[in-house]
């Protein structure tokens, strides 16, 4: 079971279309999967597209961030999730660069608890460039 973060803290996952690996999509894909050593050039972007979830195999690894900005840069509306090893203190970053959510196991969200992913959802106020302006 995991547990999904947003703004509002720990919701449960409602997303029951399943997921399409990245090295079997298709054009008609609805829903994929990411690794994170994936070129974000090499992803299609499609109209069937309406989620992409993104792998982060440990907290250390920044490439999911790199990824989901360059989606959004190319134009990607659809959700956008990160999945894996992403650690609370990460939250406003994972905003920031273009996620609407992100899933954790329910053993990193005992470790991790609502609260604390809370704490960071003001990341459009707590940032440098809102600080430099203020």
């Amino acid at each position: 079971m995991t547990v999904l973060v947003t703004d509002a803290g720990f919701t449960a996952d409602t997303w029951d279309k399943g997921y399409t690996p990245y090295g079997e999509a298709a054009n008609d894909v609805i829903a994929l999967d990411v690794p994170s050593d994936v070129n974000p050039a090499d992803i299609a972007i499609t109209p069937s597209l309406q989620m992409i979830r993104i792998d982060f195999p440990s907290f250390a690894d920044g490439r999911g961030f790199t990824i989901a900005r360059m989606l959004r840069l190319a134009g990607y509306k659809g959700r956008l999730r990160a999945r894996g090893h992403v650690i609370s203190d990460q939250y406003a970053m994972v905003r920031r660069t273009g996620f609407d959510e992100v899933e954790i196991t329910q053993d990193l969200a005992a470790r991790q608890p609502q609260d604390q992913w809370q704490f960071r959802a003001d990341w459009k106020d707590n940032d440098y460039q809102t600080r430099m302006r203020g």
